[in-house]
């Protein structure tokens, strides 16, 4: 790992040295490919740093520990040492995820759609716990979030929810969140006390930018407007401002009734249409590319059930990676670190064995 880390140390300087040159300007994708490989390698070579600075430190520390008589000191020393091991623990951890190779879609702003599954009302509650689930998450990676459409439920939560992710690394943290994600708790309706098992599924699309941008023909879309009324019907819209398009040559259908303007509803509804549109062109490539059914296998599809959480054990378990951790609450609270970064390491891992 030394070597490696070394060789990406060497390419910094020599990236840091290209960035030099007023000429790179004029190459925009160059030198937006740059800049993020600048970023990727800057954050390796301050972790390195800080795991070298203490590593010296843990190394004095024991050496010092040796020679110490002082039993109050010693354990001054000692809680030190414990305190230095504990971080070098989850310093190199965080290195492991790091050095899994940048892809370019890395930082693309990444879609989130979010439907209720089995398990009626309480499907659409467990939707709305996500949503919030993947707002703290977000706003402890310092992204930025916008919702796209919704669909309210009148026990609460959303039948859907459709947002949008933005921020440094978003894609590549968030791209193995797409399946099957199941509940098991006692719902607040429940009289008997029984668990009941619900479920939700989530679908991960790029949003498409400037490079991959869908141009639609206009003919291809069928676009209607309607009355949009609020949450139970209190207020109703005088203007038809809800707005949905078909792409007829595939029926994939968008929509969105949440701003006031129809306009606003449009380009949102046109923002998810090349999402989708997007999405659906990938899949279909990923499924010619991979004709044996053991190289589809735990890719991530929607279709999958990839995650449990029990709330009466106050455990979570990832299925494809049989990590279970027993800190559901946390987790419900924006801490979905150690399940990301298993899963960006696991299914990199996964990539490198199909290639050999």
């Amino acid at each position: 790992m030394k070597e490696k880390i070394q060789r990406l140390l060497g390419r910094c300087a020599e990236v840091e040295e290209i960035l030099g040159d007023p000429e790179v300007f004029s190459d925009n994708k160059r030198y937006k490919a740059l800049t993020q490989e600048h970023s990727y390698l800057s954050d390796i070579k301050d972790l390195w740093e800080q795991i070298e600075s203490e590593t010296k430190g843990l190394a004095d520390n024991k050496e010092l520990a040796k020679s110490e008589e002082d039993e109050e000191f010693l354990d001054i020393i000692n809680e030190d040492i414990t305190t230095l091991e504990s971080s070098l623990g989850i310093l190199n951890h965080k290195l492991e995820t790091l050095l899994v190779p940048p892809d370019p879609h890395d930082n693309n702003n990444t879609i989130l759609e979010f439907r209720a599954g089995t398990g009626g009302d309480e499907a659409a509650i467990f939707v709305g716990d996500c949503v919030r689930m993947y707002m703290l998450y977000a706003d402890k990676q310092k992204w930025k979030y916008e919702q796209l459409s919704c669909s309210p439920s009148e026990a609460g939560g959303y039948k859907e929810y459709v947002m949008v992710f933005s921020g440094k690394g978003v894609h590549r943290k968030l791209q193995y969140e797409g399946g099957t994600h199941r509940v098991q708790r006692v719902p607040e309706t429940e009289t008997q006390g029984r668990v009941h098992t619900s479920a939700i599924t989530v679908a991960i699309m790029l949003e498409p930018d400037e490079e991959d941008d869908i141009v639609i023909d206009e003919k291809d879309l069928r676009i209607d407007t309607m009355r949009a009324s609020g949450a139970g019907g209190q207020h109703v819209n005088t203007t038809d401002s809800a707005v949905r398009i078909t792409h007829i040559p595939t029926g994939i259908v968008s929509g969105c009734k949440e701003e006031k303007s129809q306009h606003k509803n449009k380009d949102k509804a046109m923002r998810l249409l090349k999402a989708k549109l997007l999405d659906a062109e990938r899949e279909k490539q990923h499924k010619e590319r991979s004709n044996a059914r053991s190289q589809q296998i735990g890719s991530g599809d929607r279709s999958e059930r990839i995650r449990t959480y029990n709330f009466s054990q106050n455990r979570i378990t990832d299925h494809r990676i049989n990590l279970t951790k027993y800190n559901l609450e946390n987790v419900m609270n924006g801490d979905l670190d150690d399940f990301v970064d298993a899963l960006v390491s696991h299914f990199h891992q996964k990539r490198l064995q199909s290639e050999e």
